[in-house]
């Protein structure tokens, strides 16, 4: 399973800075422990995020979506890309509120897009099946 940089920033320093198993409880327990009074929990657009957002705010944690791009433009000005930096980075734009918060679907709406998805997918195959046996 692939891990998650994590950084925790008070009062405009870093506190702390790790990584853990990309599991939202493991995330939630991570966090606890590093900063017990977390007031908010950041994290990128991207595969992940709606299990993140669910997940985390199940937990109690006040966890929010950010969107990527317009972060991008903030950490591209980083001289070194790595994930660390890029959790840094994400805690201080958190800290000084320069983000632009995006709204999170719900877990239902996400298995729905899933379902149609499959059920478009499946029904053009057996539109395209009659033609390739035609040709």
């Amino acid at each position: 399973m692939k891990e998650t940089a994590i950084s925790v920033r008070r009062a405009g320093k870093r506190v702390w800075r790790g990584k853990c198993v990309s599991d939202p409880q493991l995330l939630a327990a991570a966090i606890r422990k590093h900063a017990p009074s977390a007031k908010l929990v950041v994290f990128e657009t991207g595969p992940l995020a709606v299990w993140f957002f669910h997940a985390l705010t199940a937990e109690g944690l006040p966890a929010i979506c950010i969107d990527a791009r317009h972060a991008k433009a903030a950490l591209d000005m980083a001289a070194n890309k790595t994930d660390a930096n890029d959790a840094d980075g994400l805690a201080h734009l958190a800290e000084v509120g320069f983000f632009r918060e995006v709204r999170v679907k719900g877990s239902t709406a996400c298995s729905h897009e899933r379902w149609l998805q499959l059920a478009l997918s499946l029904f053009g195959r057996h539109l395209m099946w009659p033609t390739r046996c035609a040709g």
